[in-house]
């Protein structure tokens, strides 16, 4: 076991020698400085103290001063003072600084060796408790990276639902193939453009992809039929908000994109279903996804008609401000140029073979230099 070692500090040579004798008869490891530089020499040499026994009134730097080194340089060392001056105030100004004892010259052994236990038994307390912190921090280090990755590997886990559910649908439905992907895209950059930060893109995202779902439960005859629907085939059509809002809500992470799955067919003008919401009442991001839509309805191909140009169907969008659309989203998206929406289907076509990604739709397609 190592011996314990005390550090002793006073400008006065025969104090120095007494107190250290007596140290030393106790078992102690004593070594001696006579100033306060001398003192930190030998702090920075050994690294610090069990113990270090300081006198307050020496020439140059005095012993409080000392401490406050002490105390910054080497928080686990601690101080205690003694001196000749029996002034409270001295006392009180060294424990406010950190001495964590204080012994009046002259002392007898007894007095000396108390102080020097409780001294030794303080540093051991503050050491471990050093530790402990130490030791907490580190484990507190630890679990929060753990609980990031357990954070990313959940919300990972929450696309592959979405994705899944996504991936039912298209077995149903294969004319509109592609449609959530690219729509999703076209919402995310229309959401960043308007301002929209990481979380709420998640959300955006996920609404944008899942706006359909519904559709699973719409019977084969209404869902495929390659022709106009009559007037109860178009009610039993509309069900798929409602009914896909029910399928998603009930997912706790997927609440808020649940609200752009029901609402994703309502108009500006209030004439859409299935609440008839006007204006504001209508989420934002259904109101992003709205344009979003008619921009990949209008520009895909259907087996009854090809697909318009990006700049016929930008003309139909912004004819339909203020009816339809959100005539502040219609100025944003108009503001947009037109190669980017070419650039971003482009993209999606690229990955259609892929095994299909959420994060890279809501992640990867940011905003694109272009021009057009």
């Amino acid at each position: 076991m190592a011996q314990v070692s005390i550090l002793v500090v006073d400008d006065e040579e025969p104090v120095r020698r007494v107190v250290a004798s007596l140290l030393d008869r106790a078992g102690y490891q004593v070594t001696t400085a006579g100033s306060a530089a001398q003192a930190l020499e030998a702090l920075r040499e050994a690294g610090g103290f069990d113990l270090l026994l300081s006198d307050v009134m020496m020439p140059g730097t005095d012993g409080l001063s000392l401490l406050d080194r002490v105390a910054e340089d080497f928080p686990t060392t601690p101080v205690v003072m003694f001196t000749a001056v029996h002034d409270i105030h001295v006392a009180t100004n060294a424990f406010r600084r950190g001495a964590i004892d204080y012994l009046l010259k002259p002392f007898v052994r007894a007095q000396l060796e108390a102080v020097v236990e409780r001294g030794l038994e303080h540093g051991r307390l503050r050491r471990q408790t050093a530790l402990y912190r130490q030791n907490l921090e580190e484990a507190v280090q630890e679990r929060t990276a753990r609980l990031r990755q357990t954070m990313v590997e959940l919300e990972r886990s929450y696309d592959i639902t979405i994705e899944a559910m996504g991936g039912a649908l298209d077995l149903r439905d294969e004319e509109t193939e592609g449609h959530s992907r690219r729509v999703t895209a076209y919402t995310v950059a229309m959401a960043r453009e308007v301002g929209m930060q990481a979380e709420e893109l998640k959300t955006i995202s996920r609404g944008a992809f899942l706006h359909d779902i519904g559709k699973i439960a719409t019977p084969d005859a209404i869902l495929l039929k390659p022709g106009r629907l009559d007037a109860d085939e178009t009610v039993i059509m509309r069900q798929h908000c409602a009914q896909g809002y029910e399928m998603v809500r009930k997912i706790p992470f997927l609440e808020e994109a649940a609200e752009i799955v029901l609402a994703h067919q309502e108009c500006y003008d209030g004439s859409g279903y299935p609440r008839g919401l006007k204006g504001e009442e209508i989420p934002l991001g259904a109101r992003i996804f709205a344009i979003a839509d008619t921009l990949d309805a209008i520009t895909s191909d259907r087996p009854y008609r090809k697909g318009a140009s990006f700049e016929a169907a930008r003309e139909e969008i912004a004819r339909w401000s203020g009816r339809q659309f959100d005539p502040a989203l219609v100025t944003v998206f108009l503001a947009m140029p037109l190669k980017r929406w070419a650039d971003l289907r482009a993209s999606i076509e690229k990955r259609a073979d892929a095994p299909l990604s959420l994060a890279a739709l809501h992640l990867d397609f940011g905003p694109m230099a272009s021009n057009g």
